[in-house]
């Protein structure tokens, strides 16, 4: 696999992260500079494990910022992992932004500092909370750890923001007018816990962006990543596991699958992913609805398939039953493969690339609507009690999502179930075999 994935070409916008121990509001100045919620935010220390990125615009060009896990020195579940993967941020930073909380310095604290004298130059320390005047004369304090650059803020009140900016770009100076993000197809990895989604996002960037756990619930952040596969641009993002609602009863967890959701919104293509040892949940039908109902591609990967039995016709058996299970896709492709194994990739993403090119596909209104005489002429719209349906004539609206408008006599009342047969038409003849399709009927 690993001669046929390759990273993305390294970006070239400057690395801006943020780094320090838990609760300290690294997330929030996150949020802050961005302008919107990206990283969530919750008073429950430790709640960002993964490193969150996002592209900021700044007045005189674009930046990665990079939100991490806090750094703890005593270690319990995932704090070791969430620790190092924050720790190895600051080789590539080319700014280092250390959130210190104004009314405490803990022996954490002081540790970090310390592993940060080496970065010395690419050090800005951001000490946060200074939320009134009162607190003010406290920030001169932090000056004694020998840092150059120290900024009073409040990231919850916006306070010495532009401050702490201004220091940001005298370290990066000017690096050239705002950059265009390079075209890319849009993935997203959804599905239960534990079905091997950050496994998948590490094995498609060929890097440890996620971290992998058997604890469920490890990822809850929306982690980023890119690659590339032939001569294409991949971006992915690997999603927190989706639970029935009224299993999430932790806050965190509940922003967490609320992200999930979102990302689909910010996808091409959903990647479903399937515990091929454990089967289908009712969840899973849900997630499919919410994925047909966007009108984005998806493909259903059955994972951890090197775990199975390996008896015959099972892979068969196992198909029929998710097609079964999942009248409403029944256009997706589905995809075996082992995620830890790296068994099938690039099946999954031959097969991604085909269903993006169709959810991009345009029909021309001629084409269309000499096949929509056809279709009529091979089986005419039925009839009630007012007379005959009747359709006029179709055009493409959209691409990606892929969606019709159908001028027919009477709208209300038009049969679903010529509807449905129009549908199949589309996709047979025209080419949009694997993605979700709409037809509007207009007067």
């Amino acid at each position: 696999m690993h001669d046929i994935i390759s990273k993305a070409t390294p970006d070239s916008l400057p690395r801006v992260v943020i780094v320090g121990r838990p609760n300290v509001g690294k997330s929030t100045l996150f949020n802050r500079l961005i302008g919107h919620r990206v990283a969530i935010t919750d008073p429950t220390p430790g709640v960002t494990r993964d490193p969150v990125e996002a592209r900021w615009e700044m007045d005189n060009g674009a930046v990665m910022l990079i939100d991490t896990g806090g750094y703890k020195l005593e270690h319990q579940d995932l704090d070791t992992l969430v620790t190092l993967r924050s720790l190895r941020t600051l080789d590539d930073a080319d700014c280092i932004v250390l959130v210190l909380d104004v009314t405490e310095i803990t022996p954490e604290d002081e540790s970090f500092i310390e592993r940060l004298r080496p970065f010395a130059e690419r050090v800005i320390v951001a000490v946060n909370k200074v939320d009134h005047e009162i607190r003010e004369p406290l920030v001169y304090n932090y000056h004694s750890f020998g840092f150059s650059r120290v900024v009073g803020i409040s990231s919850a009140h916006g306070r010495g923001i532009s401050e702490l900016t201004d220091e940001i770009i005298k370290i990066i100076p000017e690096w050239g007018r705002v950059q265009e993000e390079e075209p890319a197809i849009r993935l997203a990895i959804l599905g239960k816990p534990n079905t091997g989604k950050s496994t998948l996002l590490n094995r498609l960037c060929n890097d440890d962006r996620s971290i992998v756990s058997d604890i469920p619930g490890t990822t809850r952040d929306v982690v980023e990543g890119s690659f590339q596969y032939k001569h294409t641009l991949y971006k992915v993002l690997d999603t927190a596991g989706i639970r029935r609602r009224v299993k999430v009863t932790d806050q965190v967890e509940y922003y967490s699958v609320n992200r999930a959701i979102a990302a689909i919104e910010r996808a091409d293509i959903i990647f479903l992913l399937i515990d091929a040892l454990s089967g289908l949940s009712d969840q899973d039908k849900k997630i499919a609805g919410l994925i047909v109902k966007r009108g984005r591609g998806v493909v259903m990967v059955l994972n951890k398939w090197d775990l199975m039995s390996g008896i015959a016709n099972e892979a068969q058996a196992v198909e029929d039953r998710v097609r079964f299970l999942f009248p409403m896709l029944d256009f997706a492709p589905l995809v075996r493969i082992s995620a830890r194994e790296g068994e099938g990739i690039d099946n999954l993403l031959n097969t991604a690339h085909q269903v993006w090119k169709q959810l991009n596909r345009r029909v021309d209104t001629g084409e269309l609507n000499r096949k929509l005489a056809e279709w009529t002429d091979h089986y005419d719209p039925p009839r009630d009690n007012r007379g005959q349906f009747r359709t006029k004539y179709m055009t493409q609206v959209t691409s990606n999502p892929v969606s019709f408008a159908l001028f027919v006599n009477r709208p209300k009342g038009f049969p679903s179930g010529y509807l449905q047969y129009l549908k199949n038409r589309l996709r047979k003849d025209l080419g949009f075999t694997a993605i979700p399709l709409d037809i509007h009927l207009k007067g």
